[in-house]
């Protein structure tokens, strides 16, 4: 049986890997929606687009699900304050995820241009909207969160959505929104050919750019611009949680420092600049396989950088630091957590195992000739 700290840091990584592995898929599958009405022309070459992650885009989803339901299990503070206090935000999320699917399953039903136009474009919100309010998401965990803990520990929001909506927020949102274009341009480089494959290529060698240029933007606006919180005062990091038994100082000695100070954690930044440019580099290229897996490892990089910036914090509280939430003080019991790390380990490998298979099978390019000979089976 782990000691409770090493398990609360085993369930940090494993709840990171999570995010790395919903980046990564439901990524390309965001982006490849918000492409659909601008790389596909012809209904026949927006099919060809669908059908790319027609077979596979449901079951990328469930890692949003397995995501909130282990913050669920594990942090039930993070969760509580998430969910009641970016009320508002978290539903605009579910109302623009309700289009993927009735957008898959509902367009192909009628052969109606109107019809099938308004559908592609609901695949559009469906696919941009989401990856733009997750990156205003991680946005305000860096900028911190207007919320406060009562001696009851119940956490109140003293914010508004519009104070979601900061300056450094929505520049996380627009690259969010740029990354999933250029991750999902890659992938549907990778599974098709002809027209539509010169037309991704073109789309990401727009996107990996100015991707590139808001990144170095974004990083200078964190060192020089926005103060990180430090803890100057908690209990033993295996105590039972409160958050309240903590002293946190509000402006410590900044987001660089914290990387000098652990050195270990610049790799994470140097995996998402170098993921990026070499997956840029490579997507000139034909076959696009390097290409995707860079952009994955870039991805995976920057996810590491902001959650190594973080740590040892969860939720940091812009108006009470004393309530920031942290990995040592925001977690279920122990037996919690040792009983749902059992769990994880029986079952996680399972639906890995599962979703390999399930690539494997359904893996093969796109066409219009494919597209057309099933015309009856494929969206």
């Amino acid at each position: 049986m782990f000691d409770y700290e090493t398990i609360r840091i085993i369930w940090w990584a494993f709840i990171g890997l999570v995010a790395i592995g919903f980046a990564i898929t439901e990524g390309f599958d965001f982006g490849i929606g918000a492409l659909l009405p601008f790389l596909g022309r012809t209904d026949t070459e927006r099919r060809v687009i669908i059908n790319t992650v027609g077979a596979t885009w449901e079951g990328n989803q469930v890692w949003l699900v397995l995501l909130g339901g282990a913050i669920f299990a594990v942090w039930p503070p993070v969760y509580a304050t998430l969910f009641s206090g970016l009320y508002a935000a978290m539903l605009l999320v579910l109302f623009a995820l309700f289009f993927r699917p009735a957008g898959f399953d509902y367009r192909s039903k009628i052969e109606n241009p109107a019809w099938r136009n308004a559908w592609d474009w609901a695949l559009f919100i469906g696919g941009a909207v989401p990856p733009i309010l997750f990156g205003v998401l991680v946005g305000n965990l860096i900028v911190g969160i207007p919320f406060h803990l009562d001696h009851d520990l119940r956490s109140f929001y003293t914010g508004s959505f519009f104070g979601l909506l900061n300056p450094f927020a929505l520049l996380c949102g627009v690259i969010g929104l740029l990354f999933t274009l250029f991750h999902g341009a890659i992938y549907m480089k990778w599974r098709t050919e002809g027209v539509i494959h010169e037309r991704a290529s073109k789309a990401v060698a727009v996107f990996g750019p100015l991707l590139l240029v808001l990144l170095v933007l974004a990083t200078a606006w964190v060192i020089f611009g926005i103060g990180r919180p430090e803890i100057t005062a908690m209990p033993s990091t295996d105590a039972p949680s409160n958050p309240l038994n903590k002293s946190v100082l509000a402006v410590g000695g900044g987001w660089l420092t914290h990387f000098i100070n652990h050195p270990w954690m610049l790799s994470a930044p140097a995996l998402a600049v170098g993921g990026l440019v070499v997956a840029w580099l490579l997507a000139k290229q034909t076959p696009s396989a390097g290409a995707f897996v860079a952009s994955s490892i870039g991805v995976s990089g920057l996810l590491l950088t902001v959650g190594f910036g973080l740590f040892p914090f969860l939720l940091i509280s812009s108006t009470e630091p004393n309530s920031s939430l942290t990995l040592w003080d925001a977690t279920s019991s122990h037996m919690t957590l040792a009983l749902a790390f059992w769990i994880t380990v029986v079952f996680l490998p399972i639906v890995l195992l599962y979703t390999r298979w399930v690539y494997k099978v359904m893996w093969g390019s796109v066409t219009e000739a494919k597209v057309l000979q099933d015309t009856h089976t494929l969206y």
